[in-house]
């Protein structure tokens, strides 16, 4: 849920009086051209900028007040600048790396003193599970689980992207530049895995250029040559969305 919220940067206004309502397992769309707040939004509602008016609330935590406390149940998938993966890494690096923070910061006291080898089977499981919801089978990469993240197509990374996203099993996921340079085949697909994503009840927040067909829309426009970023934006959305036209 989001009322009248706005973030302003140094250059003016990212986004402003932006307001919807999307219950949980909802795909929400930011729509919108390049430079028109839509990461900016995207950061916001997932406890990671701190916005200067209006209110928010994710699962019952309000923002920006409980900005930490939003982004223990949220997580990210791609964003450039912020979660991105590293080349020269591959996809089982990335995923030990992922498993081994997760245990440590989000580990109970309890599940630490477990024995490693329980340790070990219990991230592997979430790893699997993760890797299932996301479409994604190692084995069918060149390398395997050895290839590197700069070898993977673009929609695989997409896919890597949010399993890594996922083995925190969040309430909420974020996805940058969800269909930038995608074709239309692929596209497609990547829509689909978000909407099972969420029909399986984690809601998605997911960036792109043109919204899919049934999803919740708020969108974006950038704002005219010599002003501040002050765009206006409309929201269409499914029943159980307030759809409201705003400034972002």
């Amino acid at each position: 849920m989001a009322e009248g919220l706005g973030l302003k940067g140094p250059r003016g206004w990212a986004f402003r009086e932006v307001s919807f309502r999307a219950g949980a397992g909802s795909l929400v769309a930011l729509e919108g051209p390049s430079g028109s707040g839509r990461t900016c939004l995207l950061l916001a509602l997932t406890g990671r900028m701190k916005t200067h008016e209006g209110r928010a609330e994710v699962g019952g935590l309000p923002l920006p007040r409980r900005m930490a406390a939003v982004r223990r149940v949220a997580a990210l998938g791609q964003v450039p600048g912020v979660s991105e993966l590293d080349p020269s890494l591959t996809v089982a690096e990335h995923l030990r790396e992922r498993a081994l923070l997760q245990r440590r910061y989000d580990g109970s006291v309890r599940g630490l003193l477990r024995r490693p080898g329980a340790r070990a089977a219990e991230a592997r499981a979430r790893i699997d599970e993760a890797l299932a919801a996301a479409g994604l089978d190692p084995a069918a990469l060149p390398k395997g689980e050895r290839t590197s993240v700069r070898d993977l197509e673009r929609l695989e990374a997409l896919r890597l992207s949010i399993a890594l996203a996922l083995i925190g099993r969040p309430r909420l996921l974020g996805v940058d530049d969800t269909d930038l340079k995608l074709s239309d085949a692929d596209r497609a697909e990547a829509w689909a895995l978000l909407r099972a994503v969420a029909d399986s009840g984690t809601t998605v927040l997911a960036v792109c250029s043109e919204a899919p067909a049934g999803a919740l829309r708020i969108t974006t426009v950038a704002p005219a040559a010599g002003t501040t970023a002050e765009d206006d934006t409309t929201e269409e959305g499914a029943d159980d969305a307030l759809a409201e036209t705003g400034r972002a």
